[in-house]
């Protein structure tokens, strides 16, 4: 039997999940056993443990877990039966001899279990071990310890509760304190059912045991969410909170407990009634039916002889004892005037434009003009420009106009609407649309308006950190300005795309919002799966390429630690080496695309295609692809031809960038490190041997998973035509797709 047995609830929070789960299996401490507990399918039979692990990308990442280490055991519950129902299904899945409870996305810090674990073995036999906890705020701020002072006064070995009746357990989170696990089921103690279940159980084991100890540090770092506790959101879940007092109060009374205990009960469990009266937002317009119920409670449950406390506290009392709620209501001050936070927002630079856009924000949305734009107004390119191609097709009905800078007029199709950005026309639209379509993020001062639709569909897969998760690497975060400003451009998205199920829970670290994923594929990729063999000769003719070469496409990505474009390899030497007829397409990063060639080589055999509208089409004509740690890697992946990383300074990007996961371990082909093992490579016939051929073949199985060629009319579908989700043309799967056909002939996974 484990000393330990934590469970871990996973639901919401897949992103962050394998972060909570290396906080417990790095413990010094390791004897335990690690229950993640994660989604299982809805039925009407009665609540089990459900499917080992469960099912969707949290049960993915427990399963890895599970095969890498056995004493993850993952179990199931799902959702509806919400976190007390996850918790009891850890419950009955638990062997240890003590239980603990970790959320999805806290930690266990370091050196917690082997300080549980002596802290038991002092105070042998104790039922509940209440101990402190880090509380972290998301972004900005110093972490406080909230439990500390609750635990202050208390005996220093094992007591019982009466010895400290102000531990009553309301005011603990679950994970807050360890549980003996037979003390657990010869109570039958199971999480309450509905919302606010941590007040529920936290009170009933509490009155349920006889022996209590605390252990006075920090053993959880609970990581506040940007978006605050669902517990907080309005509606009629609050009424909720009045049903566990309800439980807990009723349960205390059944117990005889002495005077002193149902008082500091009772009067925490008032407390944060009060404080959910407060706040007549959150109830909904339920806020006097609450006060009301709030009110019968109180006079059904106070104590005999109940003095209230002194102050306004006591007046508080006295008024929800009364149900006098207009009263209660002015005295708390809730009629506060709102900040107008459009005041707040930066405006359009001149002063006419500047009151022309207040003006046409005042006028209706037009339901049928969608603004589309692209790395910040580059030109007519990526997910936007494949969106808007099939709206033209599958919503005529739609007036799409796309953005572009001053001078980039040049890159959109002459049959394409377009405007320029910062102009007065570009204001109008901006204020006017219900649809707004962006792989970057719309200027600072565009107001997102009630019933507008703004789509983040992005511009790559990330390997390297993104959002607020480049915070921590200095070089990139002097670069990225504001992250408080990001972030309010983040609070615009009502949708955001992915290609595949590790975006999904990148861009929830990266970019917390509320938000809706749609796990659609890139419409940019659809491409690679419709072009044709015409298309791809006719593509490689119009970038003049040799015919009968083999085109390597050498795509590095940017250095946020250098300024200006460098290559990283000599391209006439690599063309010497990797053999005559090698023909070297270069596409530098788009910071860099200039215009200007900045390569030309000899003998026509380097071409420097940087400046080309679109990087699906040099991905089209070329046979092989040369990168570093470019997304560029994951998108021509769809096509299954071969793919070699020139991974020269692999170390000092990874600590000056940061990256999401080692591509050193997973690479989709070989690796190289000098120009030498490169060219090697290429003369041995490496990247077209069967290593490579199985390294590709799990590359795509995780990273295009959702780009089948239809990514684009899902997106339409959904968002312009507001077709419902389940209508949506599913994901073909990737054994069933045929990508586009290479010019040459290469071996395909």
């Amino acid at each position: 039997m484990p000393r330990f047995s934590i469970i871990v609830p996973s639901h919401g929070v897949a992103g962050r999940l394998s972060e909570a789960l290396d906080s417990v299996l790095s413990q010094s401490f390791g004897d335990l056993e690690l229950i993640p507990v994660c989604d299982t399918p809805d039925d009407d039979g009665p609540p089990g443990p459900g499917p080992a692990g469960g099912t969707g990308e949290a049960a993915r990442v427990a399963a890895g877990y599970a095969a890498r280490d056995c004493r993850v055991t993952p179990a199931g519950s799902p959702p509806s039966a919400g976190p007390g129902g996850a918790r009891n299904a850890g419950l009955r899945a638990a062997t240890g001899a003590y239980v603990l409870f970790l959320d999805g996305d806290d930690l266990l810090l370091p050196g917690a279990l082997a300080a549980l674990d002596a802290r038991l073995t002092e105070t042998a036999g104790v039922d509940v071990l209440y101990t402190e906890h880090e509380r972290t705020p998301w972004w900005e701020g110093e972490p406080g310890n909230p439990a500390a002072p609750l635990l202050a006064g208390a005996p220093k070995g094992a007591f019982a509760p009466g010895d400290a009746p102000e531990l009553t357990g309301v005011l603990f989170p679950a994970w807050s304190a360890v549980y003996r696990r037979t003390f657990l089921a010869e109570h039958e103690l199971v999480f309450p059912d509905g919302h606010f279940t941590d007040l529920g159980w936290g009170g009933l084991t509490t009155i349920a045991a006889r022996r209590l100890a605390v252990l006075r540090r920090p053993v959880v770092r609970h990581r506040l969410r940007r978006q605050g506790s669902r517990l907080n959101l309005p509606g009629p879940h609050q009424h909720a909170l009045l049903d566990q007092a309800e439980l807990v109060l009723t349960r205390a009374a059944e117990s005889g407990l002495p005077e002193p205990r149902v008082r500091a009960l009772f009067e925490q469990l008032c407390a944060h009634v009060l404080r959910t009266a407060s706040r007549p937002e959150r109830l909904a317009g339920g806020h006097r039916a609450f006060f009301r119920r709030a009110g019968r409670l109180y006079r059904r449950h106070r104590p005999a002889g109940y003095t209230p406390p002194g102050g306004s506290l006591g007046v508080q009392h006295r008024l929800l004892a009364t149900g006098a709620y207009t009263a209660f209501r002015a005295l708390r001050g809730t009629n506060q005037a709102a900040a107008g936070a459009l005041e707040r927002l930066p405006r359009p630079r001149m002063l006419r434009t500047r009151l022309r856009y207040a003006r046409d924000l005042r006028r209706p949305l037009d339901p049928h003009l969608a603004v589309f734009c692209a790395y910040w107004g580059r030109g007519y390119a990526c997910n936007p420009a494949a969106i808007h191609a099939k709206a033209r097709e599958l919503a005529p009905h739609i007036r799409s106009v796309f953005l572009v800078e001053a001078g980039q007029e040049h890159t959109v199709p002459a049959d394409v609407e377009h405007a320029v950005i910062g102009s007065r026309r570009a204001w109008e639209l901006l204020a006017r649309a219900t649809y707004l379509i962006n792989n970057a993020n719309f200027a600072e001062g565009v107001v997102k308006r009630a019933g507008s639709v703004h789509v983040q569909t992005q511009h790559g897969t990330p390997l390297k950190t993104m959002g607020v998760d480049q915070s921590t690497y200095p070089v990139v975060a002097a670069r990225s300005g504001s992250f408080t400003r990001l972030l309010g451009r983040v609070d615009r998205w009502d949708f955001n795309l992915s290609s595949n199920r590790h975006s999904t829970q990148m861009w929830e670290r990266a970019f917390p919002g509320s938000y809706e994923h749609l796990e659609y594929g890139y419409p940019r990729n659809d491409v690679y799966c419709t072009a044709t063999a015409d298309d791809v000769a006719r593509i490689r003719r119009e970038l003049g390429v040799p015919e009968g070469s083999t085109a390597v496409l050498y795509a590095p990505t940017h250095r946020d630690h250098r300024t200006g474009f460098e290559s990283g390899l000599d391209l006439e030497a690599f063309c010497e080496a990797a053999g005559e007829d090698v023909v070297v397409l270069l596409r530098a990063h788009y910071f860099y695309d200039g215009g200007a060639a900045r390569h030309p080589g000899r003998a026509g055999r380097i071409l420097d295609v940087s400046s080309h509208r679109s990087s699906e089409d040099v991905c089209l004509a070329a046979d092989v692809l040369v990168t570093d740690y470019s997304s560029i890697m994951f998108d021509y992946a769809n096509l299954d031809r071969p793919i070699v990383v020139y991974a020269d300074d692999w170390e000092v990007y990874r600590e000056t960038r940061g990256v999401y996961f080692d591509l050193m371990a997973e690479p989709p082909g070989p690796v190289a490190r000098t120009p030498g093992e490169l060219a090697a490579v290429f003369r041995d016939g490496a990247h077209t041997g069967p290593e490579s051929t199985a390294l590709r073949a799990a590359f795509r199985e995780r990273f295009c998973e959702f780009d089948d060629g239809r990514a684009a009319e899902r997106v339409v579908r959904r968002v312009l035509l507001g077709e419902p989700a389940e209508q949506v043309p599913p994901v073909i799967p990737l054994a069933e797709r045929r990508p586009a056909p290479a010019a040459a002939t290469l071996v395909r996974s």
